[in-house]
């Protein structure tokens, strides 16, 4: 039976972030709610089934995902798969006349992103980023000091987000499926901060890798990346990942003062400071708020803060980046296109 004041989501791709963030926030969304799952794994799907009460005729695998068309259950797609699959199973749902959430990346190309959208237009489906920071209070926060100058003009930000991967069997380190290391995880963050505290585009940017300590684990992507992002008012941002360091910090120093977040990506427990004060919210829910947020849009028909373009910037400017690190020198970045964007 089609719940009428609330769209079904279906999740396509069971790992630890869609079975230990995603779903459980459905359980706390107003406009939104878990109908169908997807997963190559069978066991997976029984598992779930019980825990979130899903009928078995809304269980899928990859095989007959297609089949989502004919279920007026499901309104909105979640892609949460590796980073190489994004573009296929977003097209197949748009396809299947599905809204679309997808993870970030967008894609592991610029062309693939382009190829998303071209579909996208072509079925008139909505799409959303999994850009959770958007909806988060410090992070909004840091949008409004930075934007507004509330502290006087940027100066220099300073963006670090790694997390030590131990040994974690994981296909983050495959390039195939992730079409890159910490960068593609991680360093989406960093360019994301960058963009929304100053509100501008990026004009050229400088990169280096960091030395490999484990080159048997990291044979296929970069274990650690810095680079610094370079804006036309000469502000810059010097960012950094990694896959073997704990960093997590956000900081920006203006003329008048600073502010910043430690930690500044985490699901939960962010902390915020300026050079007046400690900055407090309330705890929320970001994929909660995130989700509720796509679905209120589809429902009255008002564009998403994260659309499928800013999806194809941010992959934009990591081609920039890895080019840079490749050929050792600074590389200009031309995003006039995004120009309506940059306060997002």
């Amino acid at each position: 039976m089609k719940n009428e004041s609330k769209l079904g989501v279906a999740v396509v791709g069971l790992g630890e972030y869609a079975t230990t963030q995603l779903m459980p926030a459905l359980k706390e969304t107003t406009n939104c709610y878990l109908a169908a799952l997807v997963s190559g794994t069978p066991e997976k799907l029984q598992q779930y089934k019980s825990e979130y009460n899903i009928p078995d005729t809304h269980l899928y695998s990859y095989d007959n995902y297609d089949a989502i068309a004919d279920n007026e259950d499901i309104d909105i797609v979640y892609i949460v798969l590796p980073n190489s699959m994004h573009a296929e199973y977003t097209i197949r749902a748009a396809r299947a006349g599905k809204h679309v959430i997808c993870e970030k990346p967008m894609a592991n190309t610029p062309a693939e992103c382009r190829e998303m959208i071209k579909v996208i237009e072509e079925t008139g489906v909505r799409f959303s980023m999994g850009y959770r920071l958007h909806f988060d209070p410090f992070n909004k926060e840091m949008m409004r000091l930075g934007q507004q100058k509330v502290f006087g003009n940027i100066q220099k930000i300073t963006l670090l987000d790694s997390k030590d991967l131990g040994e974690k069997k994981t296909w983050r380190v495959d390039k195939e499926l992730a079409g890159g290391g910490p960068l593609m995880n991680y360093g989406v963050y960093c360019i994301q901060a960058a963009l929304y505290v100053t509100g501008k585009l990026p004009v050229a940017v400088d990169a280096a890798y960091s030395p490999r300590t484990d080159k048997e684990r990291f044979d296929e992507v970069e274990e650690g990346i810095k680079f610094t992002l370079h804006f036309d008012d000469g502000a810059t941002a010097d960012c950094e990942c990694s896959y073997t360091k704990q960093q997590n910090l956000m900081n920006v120093r203006t003329e008048n003062g600073w502010f910043q977040l430690e930690p500044a990506y985490e699901y939960e427990g962010l902390k915020g400071k300026t050079s007046e004060g400690d900055i407090t919210f309330p705890t929320v829910n970001q994929q909660a708020l995130q989700m509720d947020d796509f679905a209120k849009c589809i429902i009255e028909n008002k564009p998403t803060r994260v659309p499928a373009e800013m999806g194809l910037r941010d992959v934009e400017i990591i081609t920039a980046v890895y080019k840079a690190a490749e050929g050792k020198s600074r590389v200009e970045i031309k995003l006039e296109a995004f120009q309506t964007l940059a306060e997002s």
